[in-house]
């Protein structure tokens, strides 16, 4: 059974999920931190509102960004070619995002530093921009990569991004970017109506349906557009060998607009996840109408997870495809790390996430519990 797990295909396979899951992880937990950003100007007027709202974020968007960190590291140690043309082609998009998640945490700990109006609203505006800004980045930077990224590899691997920001904000990136930002947003007001209590829930509870079915119509016609072969696609036509060298170059790639859909039709009970893609956010719409707010948070949760993980799916095995050249598009099988760097990093996470994971659960037990009107004029430590 070990020297099945430390097999160079079932180590590839592996970190494929591994790296799924991180960025899964950051979008379920940071992203209602992000989302409760987004709103923020939307379901709390007064500053003893918008400090509910903020409380109900305060004590875990640190412990939640964390998963960011790990996403990006994961990139950076098992797929080194990955992480060399996204955070090179990307680095003016990558920068936006950035800028704005620093902006965040500088906001947190400002506002209430100064008894003003202005001083709060000017942080408060701050804080918007830190969750909106990367909520709809990112989800350009996944339309761009449905579309395919403009770079090519020298001989000796060496990445050459052929864009611009500006190509970066096409159409329909752009269109991916609202269905993240409807995703997150919808996530944020499922979070609020369950964390927040009085005046804020009951207006992330009439915000949050218009965002849910919006995450769901986005995601459901973007599946019309990749049917159409709108968003294109990129196929391996060449023989595949899972334990080959970690070479782009040895490798047939060719554009095939209905690419997307291969895994789909070759495995028809993959159709589940996209299908829990639409339906889970009309769940979360009814449990915002029905003010079963625990019950709406798992939805939203739901959905996040079938539409990043729709994505993957589709792509497999291309996880980053060339526009101007597909043959050099960097694949599951052969842009990985070596066969001891991903064995020793699974000991590693095999060692260390489920400790990640027990003291993320141990902080949500101990701050269980809604965020009140009362508890911000009382004492205490809130922002």
């Amino acid at each position: 059974m070990i020297d099945f797990l430390f097999d160079y295909t079932t180590l590839r396979l592996i970190w494929w999920v591994v790296l799924g899951v991180l960025l899964i992880g950051f979008a379920v937990t940071d992203g209602f931190d992000m989302g409760v950003g987004a709103l923020l100007p939307f379901v709390a007027k007064t500053d003893i509102e918008r400090r509910v709202a903020i409380n109900t974020v305060g004590p875990v968007w640190e412990g939640n960004q964390v998963w960011f960190v790990l996403g990006g590291g994961a990139i950076f140690a098992a797929w080194p070619a990955l992480y060399a043309v996204s955070f090179s082609g990307f680095y003016l998009a990558m920068f936006l995002v950035l800028f704005a998640l620093i902006l965040r945490p500088v906001a947190f700990k400002y506002r209430s530093k100064h008894d003003s109006y202005r001083w709060r609203n000017n942080w408060d505006w701050a804080l918007f921009i830190g969750g909106a800004v990367p909520a709809l980045i990112f989800g350009v930077a996944v339309g761009n990569t449905l579309q395919g990224v403009p770079f090519h590899l020298t001989d000796d691997l060496r990445p050459i991004y052929e864009g611009n920001l500006f190509g970066l904000l096409n159409p329909l990136a752009i269109y991916c970017g609202l269905v993240s930002m409807a995703m997150l947003v919808m996530h944020g007001a499922a979070w609020l109506a369950f964390k927040a209590d009085g005046t804020v829930g009951e207006r992330a509870s009439a915000i949050g349906p218009k965002a849910a079915l919006a995450a769901a119509g986005l995601f459901a016609f973007g599946g019309v557009l990749i049917y159409a072969g709108l968003f294109g696609g990129y196929e391996v036509t060449s023989p595949i060998v899972w334990d080959g060298p970690s070479n782009p170059l040895y490798k047939t790639v060719v554009a095939n607009d209905t690419a997307w859909l291969r895994n789909f039709q070759a495995q028809p009970l993959l159709w589940l996840v996209p299908l829990l893609g639409i339906v889970a956010p009309l769940f979360a719409a009814l449990g915002f109408r029905a003010r079963m707010a625990g019950l709406t948070f798992l939805a939203s949760q739901l959905a996040i997870v079938c539409i990043i993980a729709t994505v993957g799916l589709a792509m497999f095995p291309i996880i980053l495809p060339s526009s101007t050249n597909p043959g050099h598009s960097l694949a599951v099988f052969d842009a990985s790390s070596s066969r001891l760097t991903l064995r020793n990093m699974l000991i590693a996470t095999v060692i260390f996430l489920p400790i990640i994971l027990a003291y993320t659960a141990w902080v949500y037990r101990v701050l269980w519990g809604k965020v009140t009107e009362d508890d911000m004029r009382g004492p205490g430590h809130a922002y």
